[in-house]
């Protein structure tokens, strides 16, 4: 096989944004496995150095840090399973032309993209729903979202009618054909867009900040805020006066953040067949 020189102009490229993604990742992996004496005195850079797992088996032994992450994990399925039954339930109807008002109601959902209530109403909202300290106010609120809702419209939409066609000559009524037909052909999509959400929901911690204040209701994200953070607030408390503070060591702090991506790291291999055929299936289409 010939490269000519866009060709490699290209590879260069993304190997130079693949090892721009990687070094942090292998940093933070080498923070992990290194004593914090070590990492003080600013020996570590891209090789454990003093090579220890006692943060790992520091995070094992804290039962607040495993249920906290058994408990995030809950709550990315449930709020995923919720965000995809939304988003397909919104999506299927808008692919049908005979449905009316459909355009409006697009436009409608549209608009949201690019203008939303902000955190002060978006606060009062969750607060007069008597969500705040709930479970449902890290679920409920950003339920759907729209960019995801239009992908999912969109290839619905590149779905053959006559397949639709057929099953309804065959007796199949609505939800009929969209089970039978219309998800199972749309398993490559819809699995992308679980790891979206997923993913999303992995990642976030201000709501959970705004609206959460009992520590059980804590998820991963915000734990390793307050973890990442606990030497910011320490350096305010002597400021003022104050003793007998705990100073979190980096390298445990390193060990939190890649104890909380093994999942997404389990999860995403899993689903990359999906993304293969789902592009593969979008270029025989287009």
């Amino acid at each position: 096989m010939r490269f000519n020189f866009v060709d490699m102009a290209i590879i260069v490229f993304i190997i130079g944004v693949s090892i721009t993604c990687l070094v942090p990742f292998l940093y933070m992996i080498a923070l992990s496995l290194s004593s914090n004496s070590a990492i003080v005195s600013q020996k570590v850079t891209l090789w454990p150095v003093e090579f220890t797992l006692e943060t790992y088996k520091t995070i094992l032994s804290d039962v607040e840090m495993i249920y906290t992450l058994g408990y995030s994990i809950v709550l990315t399925i449930v709020y995923t399973l919720i965000c995809m039954f939304l988003t397909i339930c919104a999506a299927y109807p808008l692919t049908k032309k005979r449905l009316k008002g459909r355009s409006f109601f697009l436009s409608i959902l549209v608009i949201t993209m690019y203008f939303s209530g902000g955190l002060i109403p978006s606060y009062l909202l969750v607060k007069n729903l008597g969500m705040m300290n709930s479970i449902w106010s890290l679920l409920l609120p950003g339920a759907m979202s729209v960019f995801n809702l239009i992908i999912l419209k969109t290839f619905f939409s590149s779905l053959p009618e006559s397949l639709e066609e057929s099953a309804s000559i065959d007796g199949c009524n609505e939800l009929g054909i969209l089970f039978r037909i219309v998800l199972p052909l749309s398993l490559p999509s819809i699995a992308t867009l679980s790891l979206f959400y997923a993913v999303d929901r992995w990642n976030g911690f201000q709501d959970a900040l705004f609206y959460i204040t009992d520590k059980n209701l804590y998820p991963m994200q915000l734990k390793l805020y307050q973890i990442i953070t606990a030497n910011q607030q320490l350096d305010t408390q002597q400021g003022e006066g104050s003793v007998g503070a705990y100073i979190v060591p980096e390298s445990l702090k390193a060990a939190s953040v890649m104890f909380a991506t093994v999942p997404i790291l389990v999860v995403y291999p899993k689903l990359q067949k999906y993304f293969v055929e789902g592009v593969m299936t979008g270029a025989i289409k287009g």
